[in-house]
């Protein structure tokens, strides 16, 4: 079991989630990624924008929502928050893309 300091310093010490998290395809503690390890079992820990933020069953749960189950509802398929996930990466290309060609003219 983990003593309350060095949860609190785990939680303070982590970085700012990157999309892949946020999109719910790597879990928000270890950083597993569900696209290459699509047996693990994802929980969704907390919801956002982009839809749900998951972690991994047991200790990774506990420590993103305090619940080793997560909370009450199931994740997204897989294939469902890959494809959101890359729409939203084309749709950033496509935005840069605009940026670049504005600025240029």
């Amino acid at each position: 079991m983990y003593s309350q300091s060095s949860i609190y310093s785990r939680c303070n010490s982590r970085s700012a989630p990157t999309e892949e998290m946020l999109f719910g395809l790597t879990c928000v503690i270890c950083g597993i990624d569900y696209r290459s390890a699509p047996t693990a079992e994802a929980l969704v820990v907390s919801r956002s924008a982009e839809g749900s933020t998951l972690a991994c069953r047991g200790v990774c749960a506990r420590l993103a929502s305090g619940s080793a189950s997560g909370l009450d509802e199931s994740p997204p398929p897989l294939a469902e928050r890959v494809r959101r996930y890359e729409a939203h990466a084309r749709k950033h290309a496509g935005q840069t893309q605009d940026d670049q060609r504005g600025s240029a003219a």
